[in-house]
Parts: C-alpha cells; sequence; structure tokens
C-alpha cells in the first residue's frame, strides 16, 4: 500500500530538504501537517500553534543549516513540526508522557534544540547571546527567533531587540503573527500591530517583499494591510523594528511556501546586521475544528481526528480554576473594591468568568507579569483589593516586583496561584516548584495551600478581608476532589493550618 506521507518519509533530518525542490517542499508542508495532526490526536497538546508554523517550519529548515544555524522558537510549544522533521518522528507518540518526548523545546533532547523554551518572550535575548558567541569564535552558523505576536508584547522581548541594534550582529528574527496568543493580545502593541488600515499604502517594501501583498488570497491580504502599519507606521517614518536598529522585510503570506523560501534566501544572502522579517499566519491552519475554535485549540486533550471533538475526563467535580473563577466573581458582586488582574490568560485562570460579569474590573496586561505585580500593588496602596491571578511558574518572572514593589512596602496584593505543584503533561517548565519556597521567606508574606475545594473557598474570603499585608493562596492544576462546597466563604484564623 502507498504511503500517505511519501515525500515526509524522505525525509530523516533537515539535510535531506536540501534535495527537495520547491514544490516538493510545498507537499512536505501538506504531509507534515497531516502528520501533526494524527499525532497530536492520540497524545494531546498545542495542535493549533503548531499547525500555523508548518510552512514556516519546513522553510527554514530548507534555507538555513540546522543544528549549525541554531533555529530558536519562542515558547516552544509550536515546534511539534520541528521535532518531526528533526529525527524525532519514530518518538512523537511519546510527546509529553514519561520519559517521552517533552512538549517544548528541550536542550538534552536534541542537538536541534539549541535553547530550551516554554515560558515566553525569551528568544531574541537567546539568538542574540549565540550570535555574539559566533563572533568571539564559537562553533555557531546564523541564529533565528521565531517569536508570536503575543510573545513580542514583552518587555524583554524589545530590551533584546534594543540590545541587538545597539550591537549590529547579524541575526534574523521572525514574527510570527497570527493575531492570536492564547487569548487575544491586548494593549498599545497589539493595537500598533493591528491598527493600520487608515495609515496608507506602503512606499517601498525591501526587495523580497515587493508584490507579495496582492498575490495574497483575500483574508491573509486583509491582514498583511492590517500588519503593513507596523512597516509604515506615521507618514514619512519607519517601522518601530527599523527603529530599533533591524531591517524590516514584510508582511509576507506566512503559508505561501514560494514567498517565504525567497524571503528567507534573499534575507540570508544580504544581511549584515540584524533582520526582521514579518509573517502573517493563521493559527490552527488546515484543520477546520482548530480554525473555528475561540481558542484555535491552542492545548487539547485527545481527540477524533474526523470530528474535532476531545476525549474529556468523566470527573463531575469541578477544577480548581472554576471554583476560583465563580467564587472571585461572587466576592466582587459583594464588594466593589475587588479588580482582578491576568498575564494574558484570562480563560487559564478563569478570570473570564469575572470578565464575563464584570469586564471593567479585570484587567489583562498582556504577557508581562512584573508590569502586572507592580500594576496590582499600586491598585493596593490606592484602597482596591486587587487579586492577582498568576501561574506558579509564571509568578517567577514577576519576583522582583513581589519583593520590591509589595512585600517591603507591606501592600495587600492578593495572589491566586495557580498551577501550583505538579503539572503533569506539561513538564519541569511548567511545575509549580518553587513559590512556597520564594514567597514564605518574604517579610509580611502570608501564604496559604488549600487541601480542596472547600478550603479554597475559604481561603478566598479570609485574602478578600485581609488588609494587613500580601496574601496568597496556591491550588493545583485539574479537578477538585469532589467534596460540597460552601454557599459562602469565611474568614479562617491566619497561622493555623493542618
Amino acid at each position: 500500500m502507498e504511503s500517505p506521507t511519501p515525500t515526509l518519509d524522505r525525509v530523516a533530518g533537515p539535510a535531506d530538504l536540501k534535495a527537495l525542490s520547491d514544490a516538493e517542499l510545498g507537499l512536505l508542508a501538506i504531509e507534515l501537517r497531516q502528520e501533526t495532526i494524527e499525532t497530536v490526536s492520540r497524545t494531546g497538546g498545542h495542535l493549533g500553534s503548531s499547525l500555523g508554523v508548518v510552512e514556516l517550519t519546513v522553510a527554514i529548515h530548507a534555507v538555513f543549516n540546522t543544528p549549525l544555524d541554531k533555529l530558536i522558537w519562542d515558547v516552544g510549544h509550536q515546534c511539534y513540526p520541528h521535532k518531526i522533521i528533526t529525527g524525532r518522528r519514530d518518538r512523537m507518540g511519546t510527546l509529553r508522557q514519561k520519559d517521552g518526548l517533552s512538549g517544548f523545546t528541550k536542550r538534552s533532547e536534541s542537538d536541534y534544540d539549541p535553547f530550551g523554551a516554554a515560558h515566553s518572550s525569551t528568544s531574541i535575548s537567546a539568538a542574540l547571546g549565540f550570535a555574539v558567541g559566533r563572533e568571539m569564535g564559537m562553533a555557531v552558523g546564523d541564529t533565528i527567533a521565531v517569536i508570536g505576536d503575543g510573545a513580542i508584547t514583552a518587555g524583554m522581548a524589545y530590551e533584546a531587540m534594543n540590545h541587538a541594534g545597539h550591537l549590529k550582529e547579524r541575526l534574523f528574527v521572525i514574527l510570527n503573527d497570527n493575531d492570536m496568543s492564547i487569548a487575544p493580545p491586548v494593549g498599545a502593541m497589539s493595537a500598533y500591530l493591528n491598527g493600520i488600515a487608515d495609515k496608507g499604502p506602503l512606499a517601498a517594501l525591501k526587495a523580497a517583499a515587493e508584490g507579495f501583498e496582492a498575490a495574497l488570497p483575500g483574508p491573509v491580504r486583509d491582514g498583511a494591510r492590517r500588519a503593513r502599519a507596523l512597516v509604515t507606521g506615521m507618514p514619512g517614518g519607519g517601522t518601530l523594528f527599523e527603529e530599533f536598529g533591524f531591517s524590516y522585510i514584510g508582511p509576507i503570506d506566512g503559508h505561501d511556501m514560494g514567498q517565504l523560501l525567497a524571503t528567507l534566501r534573499a534575507a540570508k544572502m544580504r544581511a549584515s546586521g540584524p533582520v526582521l522579517i514579518h509573517c502573517v499566519t493563521v493559527k490552527g491552519k488546515g484543520y477546520a475544528p482548530a480554525e473555528g475554535a475561540d481558542d484555535k485549540y491552542h492545548g487539547v486533550a485527545k481527540f477524533d481526528v474526523a470530528t474535532g471533538v476531545q476525549v474529556k475526563g468523566k470527573s463531575n467535580a469541578p477544577s480548581y480554576t472554576q471554583v476560583f473563577g465563580e467564587t472571585l466573581t461572587a466576592e466582587a458582586a459583594r464588594d466593589p473594591r475587588i479588580v482582578a488582574i491576568t498575564a494574558a490568560m484570562p480563560g487559564g485562570t478563569g478570570l473570564d468568568i469575572m470578565a464575563a460579569r464584570f469586564p471593567a474590573r479585570v484587567f489583562d496586561v498582556g504577557i508581562a507579569e512584573q508590569h502586572g505585580v507592580t500594576f496590582a500593588a499600586g491598585l493596593a496602596a490606592s484602597g482596591m483589593r486587587p487579586f492577582c491571578a498568576i501561574y506558579s511558574s509564571f509568578l517567577q518572572r514577576g519576583y522582583d516586583q513581589i519583593v520590591h514593589d509589595v512585600a517591603l512596602q507591606k501592600l495587600p496584593v492578593r495572589f491566586a496561584i495557580d498551577r501550583a505543584g505538579l503539572v503533569g503533561q506539561d513538564g519541569a517548565t511548567h511545575a509549580g516548584a518553587f513559590d512556597i519556597g520564594f514567597l514564605a521567606n518574604l517579610p509580611n508574606f502570608t501564604v496559604m495551600a488549600a487541601g480542596d475545594e472547600a478550603e479554597l473557598v475559604h481561603m478566598m474570603a479570609t485574602a478578600a478581608a485581609h488588609d494587613e499585608g500580601p496574601i496568597a493562596f496556591r491550588y493545583p492544576r485539574g479537578e477538585g476532589a469532589g467534596v460540597e462546597l460552601p454557599a459562602r466563604g469565611a474568614r479562617l484564623e491566619i497561622g493555623r493550618g493542618r
């Protein structure tokens, strides 16, 4: 019987892509997308983000010479196609399982994963480090960072671009602009990327991108026009990225293999300093259930490929996240001083429940945990009662702000710490292993851990009424114990636990 993936079967590693024609690379992308869908249907995982970069993955590996050239995926949750064509195809069935492949990039797993990732906005800094290492004699070729439009809202990305523009080292940054991180991107940067329809046409594209927009299919062409504001800025001005010292190419269709190959080849041939290539893509591309879902199947359980229906657990117990969201909404109904802050995870933290009822009192600051913590501190100092809901492993990113802006000032910020403890398939990068250690040693801090969902309700009532200093309550990922929930939480005695 003929293989359904004849082109993919010829690829044992990226070197094999060099022997394929451009047309064959297009066929490879089709087969790679289907292989990714089939794999994730059996294992669960991050599907939508991986489907959005299939063509980009093939094009990068076809043009550059990995692993000498260092390809760094920001977050790494979109790396499944990359893993399939870098010698790990036969192990994809072990994805996100004990002793199996990581759901993110991992240095110990493959030479094609030069830098581990699972949290956002680190790729440009790491790529610049590799580039400087190359200039100082290390065995490094070109460096390529692929960063999403959600991840590029974080301050660290701009710190890295500012430094890269100063050093002027040869470096490639690919902006994967699908206008959709886990939640819709927020803030002024998102408006900069999105609000371009009235800015007028671009006077002159870089040579490699000339004429691309007119050839795009309708929906993608509209996205490119939106993205073009990034290029033009105000009349007579350059792009924000050019102000940082980058050469800008784009926007281009991230699903058109011909455009991708032409652009990457031209950039590789001509670049002398830092280059930013702006690709417009569709999260969940090529799989209708993912494209039609609100979250584009960002993270999925095992599912039926034909229907897209996910296999859910049979327990009727609510998740701790759901209990948090519903309880906070009830507390907010009783106390107008209660507000909530999330860092780009309204659904993941359960704050979408409160946002549906009190939208003006829920603040999504984007992927900016440091700002979120200090913003909450300012709210507390003003007399409000802020609940800062951030995953345990993500809260690490705001530690200086927790120390300096919250604890030392004895400000009553309430930290709701989701995903505390072990997190199953997400692995070590997402495990809430350190929050007790890094919070309990701080002055003025109260730290609580819920033994079941009923205790969580009581701890939230305790936190809401606690104005004497910062207080945190931690709870695990997943379903509760199924205990009966109280109608309303009661304040606990601080210092007594079990």
